[in-house]
């Protein structure tokens, strides 16, 4: 029967439900839960776990000191050669960490890329990777003024702002399925 737009099979609300189709999307266009009970065990048994979870807070520490650079020549003119190195050192990390990525997303989910878990989180990794490399050819093709230069930089670091705000919310949804998995069945079932 139909009440209200859910359907209604003794006492749980199916499908037509707004929340109800929210946790599904959540799950994945599959259905199902980020990593498969085959991909979980890669994951936690492959080094390139680690090396992701060494990389990416290293990362984002070279980003901040760079950023911080890089809006002080913006501002004050000075430091131009802190912040184009910095810009440099980040952008490399970032390659290291895209070539690492795409190893750990071929052992865990056998693809090298765009795996169904992270499809948009890798496509905004291609976005990110574009504007970091525009900075590079910028810089190394002569093309721009420095303000100009840090100005892609900007946008670049944006864009990695957006991207690791993605991953850091696969992170917390993995953590939070991981803890799910891991309660008892009767810890799970709702009160009747």
């Amino acid at each position: 029967m139909v009440e209200g737009g859910t359907r209604k099979a003794g006492s749980v609300c199916h499908a037509l439900h707004p929340a109800a189709q929210r946790h599904s999307r959540m799950q994945g266009a599959r259905g199902r839960r980020l990593y498969s009970p085959d991909e979980r065990a890669r994951r936690d048994s492959t080094v390139w776990t680690t090396v992701q979870a060494v990389l990416a807070p290293l990362q984002f520490l070279v980003f901040l000191v760079s950023l911080a650079l890089v809006v002080r020549f913006l501002v004050t003119g000075a430091g131009e050669t802190a912040a184009t190195v910095s810009v440099v050192v980040k952008t490399l990390i970032l390659y290291t960490i895209m070539v690492t990525g795409s190893i750990w997303e071929k052992v865990v989910f056998g693809k090298w890329l765009f795996a169904e878990p992270f499809f948009w989180e890798d496509v905004v990794s291609m976005a990110v990777l574009a504007l970091h490399t525009a900075y590079l050819v910028m810089l190394l093709g002569g093309v721009g003024t420095p303000t100009e230069q840090m100005l892609v930089a900007l946008v670049a670091y944006a864009s990695y702002v957006v991207n690791a705000t993605q991953f850091l919310l696969k992170l917390r949804a993995a953590r939070l399925e991981d803890s799910q998995r891991q309660r008892p069945a009767s810890a799970r079932r709702a009160p009747a």
